[in-house]
């Protein structure tokens, strides 16, 4: 572990009161913007050739130079979301093959690193785990010994890595969230839990958001560096704060990245066309969102957002005497 390295995961600079960008919906903008065929929604595949990585290249290069013009803080999320032993098997993928592409993946990250960090714009690489199922359904469902045995083999290829922590997204049950935060925890790795919810703000499995990240918290000694809420819409799940205190559970929730759609996950699935929202729509709802998510550091977007929603939501958070005099891209 270099220098460098050691210090970010000593203390993650987005735990510090800068506000970070992240990206937008990756597969979403790879499959309806740029017209590529992903398989799986595995992003992670188009690291196979030099095509597929300049590709992912120069859309993490697009979100980056946002942050950089906004001199905001920037979180680069690895394109490595499918890439666990299960979806990675489904693309022809076996240990030896699935390990080397998500190294390749923190490789590419680095680079990208290196060239837009700046003073007024750190930049963090977060290792991306998703869920060993479906985003979307709480099936089959493992116990919390299990999801960490199962989640502690991608855990493990990153140690060593320049991953500043890992992160997991789209979390619809605790006992999973739960395991990756005990296999971050046995490879001594910051992590980051984001559960996503339905239209009643409540996760796949029935559980409210309260109760999954205070039950995450008490099983693990709050081991987690903070919670984020992704693939709904803030429509979905704004109402779960209306009548709670603005302390507690709510100060751990530290990153937002929502869908662009109203629609719920069923909706999502059987649409064949792209469902954009409302950028401008979009970035207001998150500003107001504030008011009770006093602690959020980090914004970014998942399905159905692009750069014109990150442009919007920059906008919203960021002064105008601070923004960038040519902000479109």
């Amino acid at each position: 572990m270099n220098t460098q390295q050691a210090k970010y995961r000593k203390t993650l600079p987005q735990m510090g009161g800068k506000l970070f960008a992240t990206d937008g919906g990756l597969e979403t903008t790879l499959i309806f913007h740029d017209g590529i065929d992903l398989p799986a929604f595995a992003a992670f595949d188009l690291l196979k050739n030099d095509a597929g990585t300049a590709q992912l290249r120069r859309y993490y290069e697009r979100y980056a130079a946002m942050a950089r013009r906004y001199q905001l803080g920037f979180v680069l999320e690895a394109p490595t979301w499918r890439a666990n032993r299960d979806w990675g098997a489904k693309l022809g993928y076996d240990g030896t093959a699935l390990a080397a592409i998500n190294r390749k993946a923190i490789a590419l990250m680095e680079e990208v690193r290196a060239q837009y960090e700046s003073p007024a714009t750190p930049i963090v690489i977060s290792a991306d785990f998703g869920p060993r199922g479906d985003g979307y359904v709480a099936a089959n469902k493992m116990s919390v010994a299990e999801a960490a045995d199962y989640h502690g083999e991608q855990m493990r290829t990153f140690v060593g890595t320049s991953a500043d922590l890992a992160s997991a997204f789209t979390m619809n049950y605790v006992e999973e969230a739960i395991g990756i935060v005990n296999a971050a925890i046995a490879a001594q790795m910051p992590v980051v839990i984001s559960f996503t919810v339905e239209t009643d703000g409540c996760l796949p499995s029935g559980q409210s958001l309260r109760e999954a990240i205070m039950e995450t918290d008490d099983a693990t000694a709050m081991y987690p560096a903070y919670y984020m809420i992704n693939c709904a819409h803030p429509s979905h799940f704004q109402h779960a704060f209306a009548n709670e205190e603005v302390n507690g559970w709510i100060d751990r929730i530290r990153g937002l990245r929502a869908n662009a759609s109203c629609k719920s996950h069923a909706e999502l699935d059987e649409s064949i066309e792209l469902d954009s929202g409302n950028p401008e729509e979009l970035g207001q709802q998150y500003r107001d969102l504030k008011s009770k998510l006093r602690r959020l550091a980090v914004v970014g977007g998942c399905c159905g957002t692009d750069h014109r929603h990150i442009e919007a939501i920059c906008n919203a958070f960021v002064s105008r005497e601070k923004q960038p005099a040519q902000a479109a891209i």
